[in-house]
């Protein structure tokens, strides 16, 4: 089979996936063969190549917004059979005995392992996973437009989760790229405002013709202060400003598994019992609460096409912020 393999991480300016023929692998017990049908490209898959995650399995198949139909099980497989349509996300498998997964937070277990950073991904036209991982498709959705929902979608609801967003509040938006383009259809759902702020003139406009109140930059002053806020865009110098952007008491959760360094801030900035709270990973229970609900709405993911030979050149165009909603690659 084809495959994007990543033996050693460097800038993605020089390309460092290769495209290899490895054999194609084969269910172990309790496993899913999928062949896959569309991998979403994915900021994180971009802290994998580029070595900003430490650690990886390497070599490594990056890539953990996978959408394919089973092409046989193994041993013991009962929850999905051949020619199921299921989606693979970024948590791959837990332990399922510590104190995180017995406790509901199987998002934090020490020995989890992740879909194409610790386990191989799905840059590629096959791979593996444990059925009780395996997600479930809406039937309203394609491939192509359900990928983004596999990590943008499934840890952008976490996220809107755990800021505790209320039906009718005021959200703040900072980035607007493939997670913050579906969390903004889900707000809007629930009837929140939500003030995006972006760089790009044309994420500005996008978030528009979404539905947002208002769009600006991180430096400018939103109209009204803003109840709860998200921060996608990997960039320590925004928690100061969307900190002062927030009312009492409100909450501002950072949905970025690596972000560059804090600056020093005053602490007026945290009193009046604001809250910062950092979004780890996603668990079963957000996938399985979030895919139906995005079909409710429905959400519409905005995609761009990739062949799988193009995977270097999505994940350049991904970090030069030149992507419009989610780039998705289709082997």
């Amino acid at each position: 089979m084809k495959a994007q393999v990543l033996h050693t991480p460097a800038p993605i300016q020089s390309a460092p996936l290769r495209l290899e023929d490895i054999p194609r692998p084969a269910p172990p017990p309790g496993h899913l063969l999928v062949k896959i049908r569309a991998c979403g490209v994915c900021h994180t898959d971009l802290h994998v190549v580029e070595g900003e995650l430490p650690n990886p399995a390497l070599p490594i198949i990056p890539g953990h917004e996978i959408v394919g139909v089973v092409e046989a099980v193994g041993a013991g497989v009962t929850r999905f059979q051949p020619g199921a349509r299921v989606g693979i996300p970024w948590l791959h498998q837990t332990c399922g005995t510590c104190d995180y997964c017995r406790s509901e937070q199987e998002n934090l277990c020490d020995n989890a392992l992740f879909t194409g950073y610790t386990a191989m991904g799905g840059y590629a036209d096959y791979t593996t996973v444990p059925e009780a991982f395996a997600v479930a498709i809406p039937e309203r959705f394609s491939d192509e437009e359900a990928a983004p929902l596999l990590c943008a979608g499934i840890v952008g609801y976490r996220s809107l989760k755990l800021s505790e967003i209320q039906p009718g509040e005021r959200l703040g938006l900072y980035g607007f790229g493939g997670s913050a383009h579906i969390c903004i259809q889900v707000a809007r759902h629930w009837g929140c405002e939500v003030y995006v702020f972006t760089r790009s003139a044309e994420h500005q406009r996008h978030a528009l013709d979404l539905g947002a109140s208002w769009v600006g930059q991180a430096q400018d002053e939103p109209p009204r202060p803003l109840d709860r806020s998200i921060i996608f865009a990997p960039a320590g110098w925004i928690v100061p400003l969307a900190l002062g952007h927030l009312r009492k008491g409100g909450t501002l959760c950072i949905n970025a598994i690596h972000m560059s360094d804090l600056p020093a801030m005053p602490y007026a900035l945290l009193w009046h019992e604001r809250t910062v709270r950092s979004v780890a990973n996603a668990t079963r229970q957000d996938a399985e609460a979030f895919m139906p609900l995005a079909a409710q709405i429905p959400i519409h993911t905005a995609t761009q096409r990739f062949d799988l030979d193009d995977a270097n050149h999505a994940l350049r165009r991904l970090k030069q912020g030149q992507i419009q909603g989610a780039a998705v690659l289709l082997p």
